[in-house]
């Protein structure tokens, strides 16, 4: 038996050797091969092995044959206590739910192999699972969670000294922090990134560095160092013919020629990138050149070129279903006709913008709406099988009650000095069942409150969503038309901004108020998150300010809220923060988290001028801290001196 073991073992290895080392080497042989490893009926272990390496192969074949040999090794795991099988085989099934979308499912075996990672003390492959769980919620948009799911696994891998799976992560998380708006961190990481790509001589990589560093200048408005290390990534691409990243340059170059008003390097980059995505036959590629070129014939009113480029834009965005090239195509044809007063073509094309901005905007929220749909529905399901336990329940006490009825009557006959018992016991039993009968009305009551509180959640979110968001969203784009499309007076282009900044804001003040109320609960972690990401925003915006956030090494990090406690909390530091800045004229802001007596301690301290508290009437933003604290459950008090600043102090 051992050297049929032995003899196994070696041929698996075998075609491990084939699969790093072969190029010629097919896929399907592969399959076959490890298929007659499994007819040789090997030990449980080799076959787990085999079963979770056919599940691989067949992933880009066959799912539904991947799936069969997935479970096949799962089950084998779990029927022969070989948890690293398990653990394999859930995040092998993960990945294959993770290919068809179906994200919540990914999630779920994502989390279960996880837990038996940790129990093996498995690191690397607890890394890995924290990439793939913050992958989940990078497609879902939400960024928070991916955010510190992706900084888990970075720290694994840097504690390891696994330098390239680090990098490659990072790079992703540069991405999120970009999504997020945080530029500065997407730009120190981008840095960081490019320096590990030189070091090790990787040129191909720090090409494409180059240029995510050049973009993370442009969005914090610094378009020096953006030419910079544009010129920097297209002197690369030309030495080694990287023309893919070639293209990509030059077309993103030319946006900061057109800033410059330099209409002829413009035309010329943009030409470059055309030429060499028609060689490449990239079609999505060429569609966005040539929408940047009719957008730049259309700005500097040679409208001859413009609307070929456009519809010929449009053909290629239909053809490879980019949905947001199709938009700003259809927004640019809509002011291209009205320069030309074909008011008929400009409110089509209009429409069709509008149409099109609706539905990428309602395509975001749908997997929010989804998850609320689900919660109502797990709502649903635990009222009915409360309601099927009071009716067996009820069904029990019904034969009890004849039971005890007839044995009364036996006792009747046997004795009746057993009346007065009997009597005593049948009453203490109807007490008993009227406790319960009413235990199970509660029961029904909360279950249809919370139904209740739940669907007027749902209904609220998709109002906010459908309405108020698309409205916010619409006059943004409606201003900007107009800022662009017509030549407006200085004074007025400076009121649209401001009305367009302001607009902006709301959006996020909104997106705040939809993340706590998709969440049934708010996790420490993920209002820590939200809180840092507020004042980073703050110690941008706030020039001459040293903000600092702590966190004591006390504080459980495994705690969670409710969604109003969470907003609730995040609106208090929020107001006070913003009242510092406003009014204090502070150069340090302090926001520190702490517990005492199981008890959360939040407290926001400025080095201000500070006000006498007996003195100030209480505007809105402090009443309403104080309400909000009070539906916490929690105390806020606010201690200031004149000139040795403010601590406002919330325990909860």
């Amino acid at each position: 038996m051992i050297n049929i073991v032995s003899s196994i073992m070696r041929k698996l290895l075998y075609i491990a050797f084939i699969l790093c080392f072969t190029h010629g080497y097919g896929q399907q042989q592969i399959i076959d091969s490890l298929k007659q490893v499994v007819s040789n009926q090997p030990a449980d272990s080799v076959r787990v092995k085999a079963y979770s390496d056919l599940c691989w192969y067949y992933r880009t074949i066959s799912l539904d044959s991947a799936f069969v040999y997935g479970n096949k090794a799962l089950d084998l795991s779990v029927k022969t206590r070989n948890v690293k099988g398990e653990a394999q085989a859930l995040n092998d099934i993960g990945i294959l739910y993770y290919s068809k979308s179906e994200f919540d499912k990914a999630l779920g075996l994502y989390h279960e192999s996880l837990k038996l990672r940790q129990t093996l003390s498995d690191s690397l492959g607890m890394a890995s699972l924290y990439n793939k769980i913050g992958l989940v919620h990078q497609n879902t948009y939400q960024l928070d969670s991916a955010l510190s799911y992706g900084i888990k696994a970075l720290r694994i891998y840097e504690e390891k000294g696994i330098k390239r799976n680090a990098y490659i992560l990072k790079n992703n998380i540069a991405n999120i922090y970009k999504n997020l708006k945080q530029y500065d961190k997407a730009l120190e990481t981008h840095l960081d990134i490019a320096a590990y790509n030189s070091a090790i001589n990787d040129e191909l990589s720090l090409v494409k560095s180059y240029n995510n560093i050049a973009n993370a200048y442009i969005l914090l408005a610094d378009t020096a160092n953006a030419q910079t290390y544009y010129n920097k990534g297209i002197e690369l691409g030309k030495k080694n013919g990287y023309k893919k990243e070639l293209a990509a340059l030059y077309n993103n170059v030319a946006g900061i020629a057109m800033n410059r008003k330099d209409v002829e390097a413009a035309i010329e980059y943009y030409e470059n990138s055309l030429q060499i995505r028609e060689e490449l036959g990239d079609n999505f590629g060429k569609g966005s050149t040539l929408l940047n070129l009719g957008s730049l014939y259309l700005e500097t009113k040679q409208l001859n070129s413009v609307e070929d480029y456009l519809k010929q834009s449009i053909s290629l965005a239909e053809a490879s279903n980019a949905k947001e090239q199709m938009m700003n195509a259809y927004d640019k044809l809509a002011l291209y006709f009205a320069y030309r007063n074909m008011p008929d073509s400009t409110k089509y094309y209009s429409a069709l913008y509008k149409q099109m901005n609706n539905s990428l905007f309602n395509a975001q929220i749908l997997k929010e709406v989804a998850d609320i749909q689900e919660k109502y529905n797990a709502v649903e399901r635990e009222k009915e099988i409360v309601t099927q336990r009071a009716a067996i329940a009820e069904k029990e006490l019904d034969i009890s009650k004849k039971n005890l009825y007839l044995l009364g009557l036996g006792g009747l006959v046997v004795i009746v000095t057993l009346l007065g018992l009997l009597f005593f016991n049948r009453q203490k039993l109807k007490t008993e069942q009227v406790k319960k009968e009413g235990e199970l009305k509660q029961a029904l009551v909360r279950i249809e409150t919370q139904n209740k509180l739940q669907d007027q959640r749902l209904r609220i979110s998709r109002d906010l969503h459908d309405n108020i968001g698309a409205q916010l969203t619409f006059i943004i784009s409606t201003l900007d038309n107009l800022k662009y499309g017509f030549k407006l007076p200085d004074k007025l282009n400076s009121k649209l901004e401001s009305v367009s900044a302001f607009t902006t804001s709301t959006i996020d003040e909104l997106r705040d108020t939809i993340w706590a109320m998709n969440k049934s609960e708010i996790s420490f972690e993920d209002l820590q998150v939200r809180i840092s990401n507020f004042i980073d925003k703050a110690n941008i915006a706030a020039q001459g300010i040293d903000f600092k956030f702590s966190v004591a090494d006390d504080v459980d990090l495994s705690a969670t809220f409710n969604s109003v406690q969470g907003m609730n909390i995040y609106r208090i530091i929020q107001e006070s923060v913003n009242n510092a800045i406003k009014y204090a004229n502070a150069k340090e802001i302090k926001v520190d988290i702490s517990t005492k007596d199981g008890r959360f301690h939040f407290d926001i301290m400025d080095n201000g001028k500070g006000f006498n508290v007996d003195e100030v009437e209480l505007g809105n933003g402090l009443s309403n801290m104080k309400k909000r604290a009070s539906e916490l459950g929690g105390k806020l008090s606010i201690n200031s001196k004149m000139g040795k600043g403010t601590t406002i102090s919330l325990t909860c």
